[in-house]
């Protein structure tokens, strides 16, 4: 089958989002109110960090700092919450994706590093790569008079990118101003058959800043 598309031209127009990842903006946290903010981890459980058929060395390789910026988010008296796969044997999503984080496994429970870095982190279950979907989630964002959401987590251009693209969308329907904040070094994908974690990552970036999330390098 022939394509209509010319991959020649949107390969070296990859190049152009190189260079705006290479140039980001750098935010401050002093450009943050944060009485207003609330902190969201996506899916750093033991299922995709240290142990089961989705864990990756890619997104290990974010959890310490992710743990760090819990600790600083604490100390800042900023809220942060969490979302965890966990799936029943009969989830549907198995026929995309191979078993992984079952509902009250050790998969399914935050990484120790991330657990202890605030032992009040409210973790919400997620049956879906979606967690924005989770009637529970939507209902305490809305009701949370928060209006700044900052973004960490895996994987950036699966469960990330659902959930900002979401919310912000949610924020916009019900015209309410929002941020949602995206630090691309406090997110990353995992490698998989047939998926470039590098491209899929900077796409989901991209992606995302075209629907008005910021990304961005965030200082503490």
């Amino acid at each position: 089958m022939k394509h209509n598309k010319n991959f020649e031209i949107l390969i070296n127009d990859f190049k152009g989002v190189y260079e705006w990842f290479n140039n980001l903006s750098v935010l401050s946290f002093d450009d943050i109110t944060t009485d207003n903010t609330l902190h969201i981890i996506v899916d750093m459980i033991n299922g995709f960090v240290k142990k089961g058929a989705l864990s990756s060395c890619e997104v290990l390789s974010i959890n310490a700092d992710v743990a760090q910026f819990t600790r600083f988010c604490k100390y800042k008296n900023i809220q942060t919450i969490a979302l965890a796969d966990e799936h029943t044997n009969d989830s549907t999503e198995f026929s995309t994706y191979p078993v992984h984080c079952l509902k009250g496994t050790a998969e399914s429970a935050l990484t120790d590093e991330i657990a202890n870095a605030d032992h009040n982190i409210k973790v919400f279950g997620k049956n879906s790569t979606n967690g924005y979907l989770e009637p529970e989630v939507a209902e305490f964002i809305r009701s949370s008079g928060k209006n700044t959401f900052i973004i960490t987590g895996d994987c950036t251009d699966m469960c990330v990118i659902q959930f900002a693209l979401t919310l912000k969308a949610d924020f916009n329907r019900r015209n309410i101003p929002c941020r949602v904040i995206v630090p691309y070094d406090l997110t990353a994908t995992c490698s998989l058959p047939n998926h470039d974690p590098e491209l899929a990552e900077i796409m989901a970036l991209y992606i995302m800043y075209t629907n008005g999330i910021e990304i961005c390098d965030l200082l503490t």
